[in-house]
């Protein structure tokens, strides 16, 4: 009986080690590709849920490389120039925290429906893509403080120039780019719009001077671009929806990287950088008029420092 008894307690403490063991190892965080660091929680009674992978400020100073998501091909913010090499107000920014990060910089191309996504994925460290602050997106990645200002737009043809949403009828159709604010807000507040939606500003652009809509809803900065550059556009509507904010973005949770992008924004505020920016990339776009209403420098919005999303 004695010996029974103890045969039983033994294989009682084998199986309750094992367990702990096999729990612990459910529990471990693991190191992915390139130094990347995968955090993950699991407790008791909840299945392991999904990871999010980035690396922390040290990692990415450690491996000599940031890497950045950037546009190609939304002159004047993100673009390839003719000889292959990246240009625009994000660019210039993005040149500068290589810079003061002592790394070299990989840039990588995304299109707007992507930028999430590649924050998640860890495909990214930083998305600097005139990435505008929303509380939807801001409960998937972490924004830095802004640096710039930013309204929704909608530019139409001067052959019928759409100055009210009310003026567009039921058959006819907007653009507007997928995974943008403005497929955010005409889809909530103006469902009975018809959107001609399309992943990338070159496609969205091109549709619209082959007239493939009767108007394009994108960031005021944009529309207003594109009408100063293509004659026979107008921006009819300059501001639709409340006044928003563009920031960098990292990885939900990747709190040193995104504290020393506040360091840094507030310490370039300091030497106006912002508007040092504007005026290497945007000046000739939009001229010096829209220069203090679009650039926010040092984080600071209207005189208030700005919330964190």
């Amino acid at each position: 009986m004695k010996t029974t008894k103890l045969k039983t307690i033994a294989a009682g403490l084998l199986i309750t080690l094992g367990l702990t063991g096999l729990a612990s190892c459910s529990a471990t965080a693991s190191a992915g590709n390139d130094g990347a660091t995968d955090t993950a929680s699991a407790s008791a009674g909840e299945p392991a849920n999904t990871s999010v992978v980035y690396r922390t400020l040290d990692e990415i100073k450690s491996s000599g490389t940031v890497n950045i998501g950037v546009f190609s091909d939304k002159n004047p913010f993100g673009y390839v120039d003719e000889n292959g090499e990246y240009r625009g107000y994000d660019v210039y920014f993005a040149e500068r925290i290589g810079k003061d990060l002592g790394v070299n910089i990989n840039y990588v191309s995304t299109e707007a429906a992507s930028r999430v996504e590649y924050l998640e994925t860890g495909k990214v460290d930083i998305v600097l893509a005139n990435f505008t602050v929303t509380e939807e997106r801001a409960q998937k990645v972490d924004f830095a403080l802004p640096y710039m200002n930013v309204a929704l737009g909608i530019v139409s043809p001067d052959s019928r120039v759409i100055k009210s949403l009310d003026e567009i009828g039921a058959d006819d159709q907007v653009i507007v780019i997928s995974g943008t604010t403005a497929e955010t807000y005409l889809a909530a507040n103006n469902p009975d719009i018809k959107l001609q939606k399309y992943d990338t500003y070159a496609n969205a652009k091109n549709a619209f001077e082959n007239g493939s809509g009767v108007a394009w809803a994108n960031d005021n900065t944009e529309v207003i671009a594109f009408a100063l550059q293509n004659p026979g556009y107008t921006v009819g509507i300059p501001e639709l929806g409340s006044q928003d904010t563009i920031a960098p973005a990292v990885s939900k949770g990747n709190d040193t990287l995104l504290n020393w992008l506040n360091d840094e924004i507030k310490a370039l505020g300091n030497e106006n950088f912002f508007h040092a920016d504007y005026e290497a990339t945007l000046v000739d776009t939009y001229g010096l008029d829209y220069e203090n209403s679009l650039v926010v420098e040092g984080g600071v919005v209207s005189g208030t420092a700005a919330d964190v999303a």
